[in-house]
Order: C-alpha cells, then sequence, then structure tokens
C-alpha cells in the first residue's frame, strides 16, 4: 500500500513535470526557423517566402532563414523537410506543384496529406494566358480558332512536365479541340524567354511571373484563369467571361511542418503565420507582385490541401502526363 507522503511526492513530481513541459512550449522559439523553399531564389514562391518570414520574425522574436533546395519539380526540398524532426523549426514552402506531384510521381518518398501539417496559405495567383505578339489572336476565342486552324504547328511553353501551366495548356487543348505542341522547360524564366523571343506561342504562367513583361508590351495577355479579374489587370477578362469558363487552376503557396508537429507549436506558428500575412506592408508587397493574400488558419488549410490533390489528380490523368 503506498504511503500518503509517497502520493504526495509523486503527485508533486507529476506537477513539476506538467509546469516544465508548458514552459517548453512558452518559450517557442528559442532558436532561429528554418524555411525551406524547394524551388531556385528570385521565382515567386521564392519571393513570397522571404516577404512573409521577415514578419514572421519580428512576430516570433527569433530569425527565419529562408533556404533554397531547388530539384526535382520541389520534391527533394519537400523529402528534406518530411525527414526533418517535427519540432516546428524546419518548415516546407510548397505550392500547387506539390498538390500536382502527389499523382504525376508514382514514387515519391513523402506524401503531402499524410507527412505534413498545413499551417496557412499565404497567397495564390491565377494563371494568365499569354501570347507572343506576333500570335494575331486578341481574345481567347480567336486563340482557339488559330490553333484548331494550325493543327499542332502551335507551341505552348512550361517550367516542366506536371506543372500547373503545363495541365492548363493540356485542359485547353480539351476544350478547345486543338493540339497545340507542349514544350517543357527546366524553369519558367527559360520558359518565358522563349515565349518572348517567339520560339513558342503560348504560356499559361502564374500572373506574378509575366506582369512586368506584360505591362511592357512584350507579351499580350488574352485571360487570367478564375471567376473575377484581376485588380493587378483589370483590363484582361477572366476565363468565366469566355466560352471556357472550366480554366480555373490557381497557383497557391503555403507553410507546412512536419507531421507529428506538437499541436500548441503547429497553433503557434499558423498565428503568427496569419498576423503576417494580414500585416498592412506584406499585404501590399504581395499585391504588387500581382498575389492574392490569403494567410488562412491551420484547419481551413489542411482541408483545402486535401480537395487540391483531389483535383490536381483529375487533370493530371486527363492529361496523361507522367514523369516515372
Amino acid at each position: 500500500m503506498q504511503s500518503p507522503l509517497r502520493a504526495l511526492l509523486r503527485i508533486a513530481a507529476a506537477g513539476l513535470l506538467a509546469c516544465g513541459a508548458g514552459s517548453a512550449l512558452a518559450d517557442f522559439p528559442d532558436r532561429p526557423l528554418r524555411i525551406v523553399v524547394p524551388f531556385a531564389a528570385g521565382g515567386a514562391t521564392d519571393v513570397i517566402a522571404r516577404t512573409v518570414a521577415q514578419e514572421m520574425a519580428a512576430r516570433l522574436g527569433q530569425p527565419v532563414v529562408v533556404e533554397n533546395r531547388a530539384g526535382a519539380n520541389g520534391n527533394i526540398g519537400a523529402g528534406l523537410v518530411a525527414r526533418a524532426a517535427p519540432d516546428g523549426y524546419t518548415l516546407l514552402m510548397a505550392t500547387s506543384s506539390h498538390a500536382i506531384n502527389a499523382t504525376l510521381y508514382r514514387n515519391l518518398d513523402y506524401s503531402l496529406t499524410r507527412d505534413f501539417v498545413g499551417l496557412s496559405n499565404l497567397a495564390s495567383v491565377p494563371l494568365l494566358l499569354v501570347v507572343n505578339p506576333q500570335v494575331p489572336a486578341k481574345t481567347v476565342a480567336e486563340l482557339a480558332a488559330y490553333v484548331k486552324a494550325q493543327g499542332n504547328r502551335v507551341s505552348y511553353a512550361s517550367g516542366g512536365t506536371g506543372t500547373a501551366a503545363h495541365l492548363a495548356g493540356a485542359q485547353f487543348n480539351g476544350l478547345a479541340q486543338g493540339q497545340m505542341t507542349h514544350v517543357p522547360y527546366k524553369g519558367g524564366a527559360q520558359a518565358l524567354n522563349d515565349l518572348i523571343g517567339g520560339q513558342v506561342q503560348v504560356m499559361f504562367a502564374n500572373l506574378p511571373e509575366v506582369l512586368q513583361q506584360v505591362q511592357a508590351a512584350r507579351l499580350r495577355p488574352l485571360a487570367v484563369t478564375g471567376q473575377a479579374r484581376h485588380a493587378a489587370l483589370p483590363q484582361v477578362p477572366a476565363f468565366s467571361e469566355t466560352p471556357f469558363a472550366d480554366m480555373r487552376a490557381r497557383s497557391w503557396f503555403g507553410l507546412f511542418v512536419p507531421a507529428r508537429t506538437p499541436p500548441d507549436v503547429v497553433a503557434r506558428l499558423s498565428q503568427a503565420i496569419e498576423q503576417s500575412v494580414a500585416d498592412p506592408a506584406v499585404q501590399a508587397k504581395l499585391k504588387d507582385m500581382g498575389a492574392d493574400p490569403v494567410g488562412d488558419g491551420h484547419p481551413a488549410f489542411q482541408h483545402y490541401v486535401a480537395d487540391e490533390v483531389q483535383r490536381w489528380q483529375s487533370l493530371v490523368r486527363e492529361s496523361g502526363a507522367s514523369v516515372d
């Protein structure tokens, strides 16, 4: 039988352990955090991550370092974070490309929905359908007619097989009953250069990546994906105003941590990100680059990611794209 004194000592020890655990969480973070961006520096993913990371650092009281680990369409960096300690100090900046990769690659060493916890969707952007100015089409309907008349002699560029730009082009081919030839590049910058140079004629691009080229009249915009026009290009119609209203794809950019990260740490990070995206200066920077700030919370983003994986799965299978 346990003595009253021993019982009291056990209760006291348990209380001290609980206080210690609580104080450890209360001190999070007590060292710098790292955001792994699985794409090259200078792209939309990198710029959005750095914009929000700076404000996160101010709110968390610790530096937030952005580290670029490009390769394999974002899979190298994602796999690295999936295997990181689930302590909240290593974050992944994932995008809609990772939702696509879930179907595109048959042998991934991580699962976006099982190996990660979504913290917040920082921003999303529509895809902008642009053409080289030498293309005679001034509207989406005229482009569809031009593509059909040219057979497979019209080429559309993307930053790689299975990217949102590739799948959007494949979807447009199906809706327009066209035969545009897909030309994948090793990145959006190279694709954009050849589009401007006339080596390819058409591209569905993330709006921030081509906004300056459109404003300089080096590219002609025809429509943005989705239901509404974009504030950065109010003169450009949305696809909902065209005969191809099903063109709704958007790119998104969100932060994740490894699964099994403590719920209190997830909540702390998610709140800091929400507050950072809501900051007026951050909002202005994101809007200036053509991105739409989101800054939702952990539960909402988790549901959104699961839905995105399913939605892109359908488009990947329809396109027949595969890299394995």
